[in-house]
């Protein structure tokens, strides 16, 4: 007879917060001809992180750096703070991850959107937090006065907000984030996910106050600059949130490899600068599809467009049917966002073909 396991996890069903396309592919028999699901970069890395990464290949058999001196160094030139207000993990991810151990304790009100970033509530449910989900206003952004009101009846110990939001790529300005976090009960913390940050425009962005209390933002390395495989991300925190982390982080968990190309990304903003560029170009493509088609969509502020077409069984076949063509892309599963099918921005060729099969799909529902 095995060990029995802990409460937490006998009482979880089986989930998953996403299906990859690389499951997907193996039940459609062949791969995707089109890979716009998820978010990821369509446009490949810096020349530079090529050359660090032919370079550094070699040792690939050392163990990293587990203070990420080097990239913590690069980060702090980039954003002007300290080194002890930076906690590097793998990507937003495993940062959640590392968030949700550190502060939830079993029962703890943990407040969200409903149908927000489903990986965040995985790990809420896997260290026992009991999720508090607010639906999106009309206009699909996020209801900041219902979140805030949640938290507060809740006497919630994290409040979390993706911004710009997936899946909708809503974004919320400067002024808005401000008064959320003055907001705030006591003793709630402001998990604020920027994965989507480059691609807003400057003046909505929160200056970065890293000694904030009620603040903890995220960050990734995998959209703009197309390090999605290298699982890469850091937290900006307050130097006492830092110590406290890292206490039970996984101190060897980001590689070698992934910092170093981290690091020289950084320093090559023409390339991430160009790699903006292309997604806003791409966005107006999906605009403009959607207009031809005579479809709602929702203005975006990422790296992907969510189109409305019209039901959640109308969305579903979409998916289907551009799957069983070649195309992965992704839907909401919630109601109302649940008519959309969101769509990462590829390149002009990817967008081109693209069009052709969504328009000859959505003939077909």
């Amino acid at each position: 007879m095995t060990a029995p396991y802990a409460s937490i996890l006998a009482g979880l069903p089986a989930s998953t917060p996403f299906v990859g396309p690389e499951t997907l592919q193996r039940q459609l028999g062949r791969a995707y001809d089109l890979r716009l699901g998820a978010n990821e970069s369509s446009f490949g890395i810096s020349p530079r992180v090529l050359a660090v990464l032919q370079e550094e290949a070699a040792h690939a058999n050392w163990y990293c750096d587990a203070e990420h001196f080097e990239l913590k160094q690069a980060l702090c030139g980039t954003l002007g703070c300290d080194a002890e207000n930076i906690v590097v993990g793998e990507g937003i991810d495993g940062l959640l991850g590392l968030l949700a151990r550190a502060y939830i304790d079993p029962g703890d009100a943990i407040v969200t959107s409903l149908g927000g970033y489903p990986t965040f509530n995985y790990h809420v449910r896997g260290y026992g937090g009991r999720l508090v989900e607010v639906p999106y206003r009309e206009d699909f952004h996020n209801d900041l006065e219902g979140l805030l009101e949640a938290a507060q009846h809740e006497k919630a110990k994290l409040l979390y907000l993706a911004n710009p939001d997936n899946p909708t790529g809503t974004l919320l300005g400067r002024e808005a984030i401000a008064g959320l976090l003055e907001g705030l009960p006591e003793g709630c913390l402001l998990l604020l996910d920027e994965a989507y940050f480059e691609f807003m425009p400057p003046e909505a962005l929160l200056p970065v106050v890293a000694e904030d209390p009620r603040l903890i933002r995220l960050r990734t390395f995998s959209k703009a600059h197309g390090l999605a495989g290298l699982r890469i991300g850091y937290a900006l925190a307050p130097a006492e949130v830092s110590a406290a982390l890292d206490k039970i982080r996984m101190h060897f968990g980001v590689g070698r490899l992934s910092q170093i190309a981290a690091a020289a990304s950084l320093g090559d903003q023409a390339f991430v600068s160009g790699v903006i560029a292309e997604v806003a170009a791409g966005r107006k493509d999906y605009e403009a599809l959607a207009e031809s088609l005579s479809l709602p969509f929702i203005p975006s502020h990422t790296n992907f467009v969510a189109l409305d077409v019209g039901s959640e069984e109308r969305s579903q076949a979409m998916v289907r049917l551009l799957h069983e063509a070649g195309v992965f892309v992704r839907r909401p599963g919630v109601p109302r966002l649940g008519r959309h099918v969101r769509i990462s921005v590829g390149t002009r060729a990817e967008r081109a073909l693209l069009s052709e099969r969504f328009a000859s799909v959505y003939q077909e529902i």
